[in-house]
């Protein structure tokens, strides 16, 4: 009897996955894709982390494994933590998170005990469900406390941030946000952290492209540590890494393993040193720069076209939409955009009356468009197929043509990494 396993490709081995994973191709071809944490990782990323390095098991650290075997991995994960040392100018990287989720809830292991007072932005003003906000684990199993934005611009309250933060006496104070269009002032963060105490966390998962590039301002060095997803405007893969300087190297290093984890993806890791080393070139700098031109260029479009743009406009790579003046809810924007390719998120936003399943708003950014060399021209076309579009979102036959019109555009720009 033969040894040999039976290995034929997927799209005989598995037709329907097959089919799904090809219908994915041409969705993220054929359409914009608007959600700011999404971008398109490079050839060289993908097949990193489609490799065999996906076959090896590795718990424990570089030099510090409990399995033989470790040659290349340990290479590997090197790379990767020397690459981004450098990009970021930091002592220490753990690159072994699963994503970013997994990062922070490392840091509460780090530095919490279950119980104690924790602050950080709150869901409904642009943070994190990972923040502390109540739904999540870190809202259960820690006394969490919520700052927000002000209510006349709609920009983070920091005298409510040192006044709860004052009362409550944080462990950790969390400075990152996830549907917030402006810069992160991490010296205000930093500040107060230090009157009272608290370790500030700089949760960079959605900017981390952005800061790598010199398009926004670096937490390292302000804050202790740092958290990051490697996807979104960092074009790596699904992943997570934590920053921190050195005397906090074994507290992090051990609650991500054994405290949380066991083996890390190996497969992500060469990723995410692809990733890295993409991310030090010129071009790279150039692509995060025009993200936030792109941003800024699509907020203009759209007030002149009489959105209501939470903030007034953005410095960063989203734009968060009121959709109050419009008459229209996020939800049934977001599904009648969508239906004519142009693919966002509804969203809350401050202060909202409605519910967050059916919100007043929609979330929209340019990693994913800017990544296919699009620039000023098409974002004021953008701007009009969304006017258009909101203004009839029950038009079977306006939304039809501006989804020809929206694929005829994406077929001008190749998407990186997916084939021609």
């Amino acid at each position: 009897m033969s040894s040999v396993l039976n290995d034929p490709p997927l799209s005989e081995s598995d037709p329907e996955i097959h089919r799904l994973i090809a219908d994915e191709v041409v969705r993220e071809r054929d359409k914009l894709r608007l959600i700011p944490s999404e971008n398109y990782a490079s050839k060289a990323v993908l097949e990193a982390a489609g490799s065999v390095l996906t076959n090896k098991y590795s718990e424990g650290y570089a030099g510090r494994r409990y399995y033989e075997g470790q040659q290349q991995i340990d290479e590997i994960e090197n790379l990767a933590c020397s690459r981004l040392k450098a990009l970021f100018g930091v002592d220490h990287v753990n690159v072994q998170p699963y994503s970013g989720s997994p990062a922070n809830l490392a840091v509460y292991l780090a530095f919490c005990k279950p119980g104690d007072p924790v602050l950080g932005l709150g869901l409904p003003a642009g943070g994190h469900l990972t923040h502390g906000w109540s739904v999540s684990i870190t809202g259960k199993f820690f006394d969490s406390h919520a700052y927000g934005v002000n209510k006349d611009d709609h920009r983070i309250d920091f005298a409510e941030v040192r006044a709860l933060a004052k009362e409550h006496k944080p462990k950790i104070i969390w400075a990152g946000t996830t549907a917030y269009p402006r810069t992160l002032e991490f010296d205000k963060f930093r500040e107060i952290a230090d009157e009272v105490g608290a370790v500030l966390i700089a949760d960079m998962a959605h900017i981390a492209g952005l800061v790598a590039g010199g398009a926004h301002p670096s937490p390292v060095g302000v804050a202790e540590v740092v958290t990051s997803t490697t996807h979104k405007t960092l074009r790596g893969p699904r992943g997570g890494m934590i920053l921190c300087d050195e005397k906090h190297k074994k507290a992090i290093d051990r609650a991500v393993f054994p405290g949380l984890q066991g083996g890390p993806h190996n497969h992500t890791t060469a990723g995410i040193a692809i990733a890295a080393k993409e991310a030090s070139t010129l071009e790279f700098k150039q692509y995060a720069a025009n993200v936030v031109s792109n941003a800024k260029n699509l907020a203009e479009a759209l007030l002149s076209r009489g959105f209501s743009l939470v903030t007034g406009g953005t410095d960063n790579h989203l734009v968060l939409v009121d959709l109050t003046p419009k008459g229209i809810p996020g939800k049934v924007a977001a599904q009648a955009l969508d239906s004519a390719g142009m693919v966002g998120n509804y969203n809350s936003i401050p202060f909202d009356p409605r519910k967050p399943f059916d919100p007043s708003g929609i979330r929209i950014g340019t990693p994913s468009i800017t990544s296919r060399g699009m620039g000023a021209a098409e974002m004021t076309k953008l701007a009009e197929w969304m006017d258009r579009v909101v203004q009839a979102p029950e038009d079977e036959a306006l939304i039809a043509k501006v989804a020809g019109e929206v694929k005829e555009l994406c077929s001008s720009f190749p998407a990186p990494g997916l084939p021609v």
